[in-house]
């Protein structure tokens, strides 16, 4: 399917349609918007996607993958760059609906453009610096990603998600400049990197092992992991789990502290914006519940493993959230009490 045979209307609900097949989890906070700023939201995620998709394509050469970055931001200038980057992504492999998304970018970019020109600006700008910091990393490895430092963790984190913490914080401003004025956008800002951060971090460690098996990265540092007694190459070795553990124990520590940062920016959000509120925190009260089982297991560092939270616990989220998403007690309440245990719901009697 290409954008020059599809009515806006239909790209739209082309992009809408594409959304949960990329991310179910995204997919469930974002419909908590009002339906302009989910447009200008879904478009930013969904180029962020296509980013992603082609730096993590395993089998693509690295140069090839460094050259596709750079074509997918000449795209953005017009229709005969997004020709040349379409002709040549036709090589990103992957999960069949990842390169779908990829093979569909001139569809994303259609609606892009259609987008307020506020909103237009920032989505370019921060998917521009998420882009470039990809490439770098894409070139600095080339034989598989190998996080090597904390300060480069940091750096890779900031390119791929704190960069988005503030796309959103600049969406936010865009959708309504009064109430995010100069005083609320700066409180915002202190922390948006944090926010974006955060989540990235217990994405990372829950998906340890898939990420070494299946996209041959391993973005836990080897610096740690030397200092425990393991390196990048033993990161699944059961003879090392214990060392692996002690390492991973720091990240999670930090992911904590930039949980706690990223409530204190989503409590900084004006409570007449309580769908803007609702959209931060459901992804940060499902973060803070597999951090926190994450912290008693060892299933991501063994092949084929990972850190999920139970679907009734999603469920009660979503029937609680709501409920207290307009008082900061209450959901400083509610993020306490996920943090210590899983929240469920008592079944009705």
């Amino acid at each position: 399917m290409t954008a020059s045979i599809l009515s806006l209307p239909a790209a739209d609900r082309w992009c809408a349609e594409m959304l949960p097949k990329v991310s179910r989890t995204f997919a469930l906070n974002i419909r908590f918007l009002p339906a302009s700023l989910e447009r200008a939201v879904r478009v930013a995620y969904l180029l962020c996607r296509i980013a992603d998709t082609i730096e993590d394509d395993g089998a693509a050469d690295p140069a090839l993958k460094a050259s596709l970055l750079d074509r997918m931001l000449d795209a953005f200038e017009g229709p005969d760059a997004e020709a040349r980057f379409l002709a040549e992504a036709q090589v990103i492999g992957g999960a069949a609906d990842h390169v779908a998304l990829v093979r569909g970018t001139g569809i994303v970019l259609l609606v892009f453009r259609d987008l307020p020109s506020a909103a237009r600006d920032r989505v370019q700008h921060w998917v521009t610096e998420m882009v470039v910091g990809m490439k770098k990393f894409v070139l600095r490895y080339p034989r598989g990603l190998r996080i090597e430092s904390l300060p480069e963790y940091r750096e890779y984190c900031w390119y791929v998600a704190g960069t988005v913490g503030h796309m959103l914080t600049d969406l936010w401003r865009a959708y309504d400049p009064r109430r995010f004025g100069a005083q609320q956008y700066d409180r915002l800002l202190a922390r948006a990197k944090e926010f974006g951060e955060a989540l990235q971090t217990v994405n990372i460690l829950k998906d340890i092992a898939w990420d070494a098996e299946h996209e041959n990265a391993i973005y836990i540092p080897g610096q740690s992991l030397r200092a425990h007694g393991s390196s990048h190459e033993t990161i699944l070795s059961p003879a090392h789990e214990a060392a692996n553990h002690a390492a991973v124990r720091e990240y999670v520590e930090l992911a904590w502290h930039d949980l706690d940062e990223a409530l204190e920016y989503t409590l900084a959000i004006p409570r007449r914006h309580p769908a803007i509120r609702m959209f931060c925190i459901l992804p940060l009260l499902m973060a803070q519940a597999t951090l926190r089982d994450l912290e008693g297991s060892r299933a991501m560092l063994r092949r084929g493993g990972t850190v999920k939270i139970s679907r009734g616990e999603v469920k009660a989220l979503l029937v609680v959230a709501p409920l207290l998403v307009m008082s900061n007690a209450g959901l400083r309440w509610l993020t306490s009490r996920v943090r210590r245990k899983p929240f469920v719901l008592a079944p009705a009697r």
